[in-house]
């Protein structure tokens, strides 16, 4: 069954963090190398990288490939994160696969065991091309066994999981830029050293996507949000070098069905805003996109987050002064408690206890973790 799948994938001892290339290598030798039999568009940075995959998915689709598509965290099933031609990995297969994986002998993390079931799966569905998103860092992260790719995209880069990465933008641009391959270009949106000296080193191309995008596709983009923009111009960079038969109609026809849920997604009916932003640079995002397309309304907020974010920063970013604000120590291993997060809120705050507090009246919010949305299975519904 999947549930019992689930119960192995995150079972003691599975649930945890540990980089590095040795374990998962020795795994996928087991398996016969299935991620040498594909081709990849590898996606790192700290954040876009989703919205990047699921454009770059549906432009490669509606050009007429087969995509595979791997993004994480799920929001709320693990199947969300591998998907061909946008459909998620049937139920069954998971479970097939989970117990595959996990009868190898090698131990693996959580991701590794995603990632190993990602590349199987692709590789003997015989799919065209991957859109592969790096889960935490790029130079160890699980996904960078690949020995080549089609283009390296690095996105937005900013201070997050700064235990792991580094202290520095500097630093967390070293661990990114880790994913570039020897001949294999580069596009990304900033000029860091760090990314330049990689690219020198692997004689790859250094593609700095400006942040100008032609006005139709602009306006062809179902997903909203003034970051998005930047976002949109590494795709197209991406497009324009790599696929030189994918037309200008084809790529805006796309743009229009991209769906990313929770990215600034807006549900009318509820006068409600999700967003899984979950670091100071997409609330910084978050608050800018609220400022610009709901400046008058009155903001109701359900706010909630791990505790190794940097919530004082988050919140004094976000939060207005007359802003109804709800905080939610939802049940997570890792969630911030409520009485920590009042002693930092710059607003006055009461506890969230369920969804009835979110009425019409005001521009509802609910943002500050992936996990936390994924623990409202009420919002699942409002899915079209």
């Amino acid at each position: 069954m999947y549930n019992d799948a689930v119960k192995l994938l995150t079972s003691k001892g599975k649930f945890y963090i540990n980089l590095g290339l040795d374990r998962i290598s020795s795994a996928l030798e087991k398996f016969r190398n299935p991620q040498y039999k594909l081709k990849y568009i590898h996606v790192a940075g700290t954040n876009g990288k989703g919205s990047v995959c699921t454009m770059l998915d549906a432009i490669l689709r509606e050009a007429g490939y087969k995509t595979g598509l791997y993004t994480s965290p799920h929001i709320w099933d693990y199947t969300e994160r591998i998907k061909i031609n946008g459909k998620e990995i049937p139920q069954d297969e998971f479970e097939k696969y989970i117990n595959e994986i996990c009868g190898c002998g090698i131990h693996l993390t959580e991701f590794e065991i995603l990632t190993v079931m990602m590349f199987l799966y692709f590789a003997r569905n015989n799919v065209d091309i991957v859109i592969l998103e790096t889960g935490l860092g790029g130079r160890f992260d699980a996904t960078n066994v690949i020995k080549d790719n089609l283009c390296s995209i690095i996105t937005h880069i900013d201070l997050d999981h700064t235990e792991r990465l580094g202290k520095t933008k500097d630093e967390i641009a070293f661990e990114k830029a880790g994913i570039i391959k020897k001949g294999c270009p580069v596009i990304t949106s900033e000029g860091y050293e760090a990314i330049k000296d990689k690219a020198d080193e692997m004689d790859s191309l250094f593609i700095l996507a400006a942040p100008f995008v032609n006005p139709e596709f602009t306006e062809a983009l179902s997903l909203k949000g003034l970051h998005q923009q930047e976002n949109l111009a590494l795709v197209i960079n991406a497009v324009n070098y790599l696929f030189k038969n994918i037309s200008s109609e084809t790529i805006a026809e796309a743009l229009k069905k991209v769906k990313n849920p929770c990215r600034f997604q807006y549900f009318p009916e509820q006068n409600l805003i999700v967003d899984a932003s979950h670091n100071p640079n997409s609330i910084k995002a978050l608050r800018d996109n609220l400022d610009y397309y709901f400046p008058n309304e009155k903001r109701r907020f359900v706010f909630g987050c791990l505790k190794n974010k940097d919530f004082p920063k988050m919140m004094n970013a976000l939060f207005r002064a007359d802003d109804e604000v709800y905080l939610n120590s939802f049940d997570y291993p890792n969630a911030c408690d409520y009485d920590i997060l009042l002693k930092n809120c710059p607003a006055g705050a009461e506890p969230y206890r369920n969804e009835t507090v979110l009425t019409p009246d005001k521009l509802n919010i609910i943002c500050g973790s992936f996990y936390m949305i994924g623990g409202m299975k009420w919002l699942k519904s409002l899915q079209a």
